[in-house]
């Protein structure tokens, strides 16, 4: 079982979200809505995970495939309903993959990472369509 607690660290909107290990994500909402705009909001956390979840994929996958991955970047774009609840209808995931990469390869990982083992995108699939695409930066 995954346990997170959250504590309050103003009287406003700031909270902070300690895992199990002690590592810590603060989140608040914005100065509109009578936060701080010091943390993340938790629907931006939410595409930070789904990038987050994705790019761990695409490393293992790669390294599985014996391709030399010197650094990743991940971009992630969401549209979200204009209702309440608003959640995301669509996202997109843009992989920037660094170094000398099969780029069928880098093609197959990245396709495995998000339409087969990314535990976030499975959850969001329901409501959101998820897509997804890569780039490959050449370096030795």
């Amino acid at each position: 079982m995954v346990k997170i607690e959250i504590n309050r660290l103003n009287d406003a909107f700031l909270m902070e979200a300690v895992n199990e290990a002690g590592n810590t994500v603060r989140l608040d909402a914005s100065t509109d809505s009578g936060g701080s705009n010091q943390g993340m909001r938790p629907m931006q956390l939410l595409l930070a995970a789904l990038g987050a979840c994705g790019s761990f994929d695409v490393i293992a996958i790669l390294k599985k495939q014996k391709q030399d991955l010197k650094d990743i970047k991940i971009i992630v774009t969401g549209e979200r309903e204009n209702k309440v609840p608003a959640v995301y209808t669509e996202a997109h995931i843009h992989f920037k993959l660094y170094g000398k990469l099969d780029p069928e390869k880098a093609k197959r990982a990245v396709d495995l990472a998000v339409e087969k083992y990314c535990s976030v995108g499975e959850t969001m699939k329901p409501l959101t369509k998820i897509t997804h695409d890569f780039e490959i930066i050449d370096q030795d």
